[in-house]
């Protein structure tokens, strides 16, 4: 796609959503320097989208599509803000089992979007009662056809016997996707194997299945097997490096129709035991109402107040601020600090 030049802010919100999700995509926020707050959308190591490309970031396009990582990075003598953008995370449970009930309900809680898939109706409509984000009641082949994987989408195949894991897994192997795990024993995950070969899957692909699935922590019963599913997981997520991006209600709240001026909270870096990681995103309102979170307690709290004294002051722009949370451990009750830098943007 060629470049798509934009001249105001929301611009860029656009360009964030519309971007190809199934190749690797970077946003680069100027954040120190003279050109504070310009801004790009780096997306397959092209330029998809920039604030000006006479800028400072138009005209360091080389170094810009050679970006290979996250976090705050020099070029020629400013700072830029470098962020890989996730998607909303999506988990894809092929069976509706006993199993999957508290899985369901687990990655609910995570905040993690489910797709059920199972050809029993009873089943499916107690995956739509567990709260299921969608659920698929046809054959497994036939749900996993309608499925479209991504990087972050995590396949976990918990259905009731060989024929129907082979066929799941099979699939979600051939799609995009972030994690792809299978229940079972050593002796059912052989024959599963020995199946997926003689279909003419790769021995890489077959040997990147997690299986038995789930961290090893004991699990017994239906409910700690899922939270040793959902722990697994939440492991190849952060070990993914994928927790960056937008949130899909962030991006909602500043697409909307409202003109009423918000500023957006970024963390850009920390150091200690900082709460939240890197690219962690909150939306302040004036009135101090917040879409997300960076992590709570004062911290959160004193970066809302200073985002509202500015939208009260009229602020238009982009500034960082600096939170050493060491500082406030004694007092707070925290037995460590550490320290975070936010990036506020008027949105």
């Amino acid at each position: 796609m060629g470049i798509i030049h934009g001249t105001q802010p929301l611009d860029f919100y656009e360009a964030v959503s519309d971007s190809n999700n199934n190749t690797e995509t970077y946003a680069v926020t100027v954040i120190r320097g003279e050109e504070t707050g310009e801004k790009a959308v780096i997306s397959g190591g092209e330029l998809f989208w920039c604030s000006s490309v006479d800028g400072f970031l138009g005209k360091h396009l080389n170094e810009l599509s050679d970006i290979s990582e996250s976090g705050i990075l020099a070029l020629d003598g400013r700072e830029i803000f470098v962020e890989l953008l996730g998607n909303d995370k999506h988990a894809v449970i092929c069976g509706a089992g006993h199993l999957s009930i508290p899985l369901i309900r687990i990655l609910r809680m995570m905040g993690m979007k489910t797709t059920v898939i199972d050809d029993r109706e009873e089943f499916a409509e107690n995956a739509g009662k567990a709260g299921a984000d969608k659920v698929i009641c046809k054959s497994f082949a036939d749900g996993m056809a309608e499925v479209e994987g991504n990087e972050d989408t995590f396949f976990v195949v918990v259905t009731r016997g060989h024929r129907y894991d082979r066929d799941c897994v099979g699939a979600a192997l051939l799609k995009k996707h972030a994690y792809v795990g299978m229940i079972g024993s050593k002796r059912h995950a052989f024959f599963v194997r020995e199946a997926l070969r003689e279909e003419g899957i790769s021995e890489e692909l077959i040997d990147s299945i997690y299986t038995p699935i789930g961290l090893s922590i004991g699990a017994e019963t239906p409910e700690e097997i899922a939270v040793a599913i959902a722990a697994e997981l939440i492991e190849v997520k952060n070990r993914k490096r994928r927790n960056f991006g937008f949130p899909a209600d962030i991006l909602k709240e500043i697409r909307s129709d409202r003109r009423e001026p918000m500023i957006l909270a970024t963390i850009v870096s920390r150091e200690g035991s900082a709460p939240r990681g890197i690219g962690t995103k909150m939306l302040v309102r004036k009135d101090g109402s917040i879409v997300g979170t960076i992590g709570g307690g004062s911290a959160e709290g004193r970066i809302m107040k200073e985002a509202v004294g500015l939208l009260e002051d009229g602020f238009s722009g982009t500034m960082v601020s600096h939170e050493d949370l060491a500082c406030f451990a004694n007092e707070d009750g925290m037995v460590c600090g550490g320290r975070i830098d936010v990036l506020l943007e008027t949105v």
